[in-house]
């Protein structure tokens, strides 16, 4: 079976759809099976609701000499916090993989 169109609510195609689902509705795909020579109009629906918070990026300590204060600029509008005691930047995972520091994480 091939995919030949996933739309959103809305789009023609989806009215039909939009009317019966409603907000629930989030896309139409239309597959094609050759060998029977059928298509099949699938959809995706919300099915339930519920609060949900997400996990925080686990903290990293980073290493930013001194004398690269650009460096240390942009760690810092990024979120990170100076660790006086270990002379290291503490920045979240994500935030440190965004700035292209992996190789400056510090071990422990």
């Amino acid at each position: 079976m091939e995919t030949k169109a996933t739309m959103r609510p809305g789009q023609k195609g989806t009215r039909k759809l939009t009317a019966r689902f409603g907000e629930r509705l989030l896309f139409v795909r239309y597959r094609y099976d050759e060998k029977r020579k059928k298509r099949f109009t699938t959809v995706e629906l919300i099915v339930e609701e519920a609060d949900w918070t997400p996990r925080p990026a686990p903290i990293v300590p980073v290493q930013v000499d001194y004398w690269e204060a650009a460096l240390q600029r942009e760690v810092k509008a990024a979120g990170g916090k100076w660790d006086r005691d270990r002379k290291v930047w503490l920045l979240p995972l994500d935030q440190a993989r965004k700035l292209g520091l992996e190789r400056r994480i510090a071990p422990g």
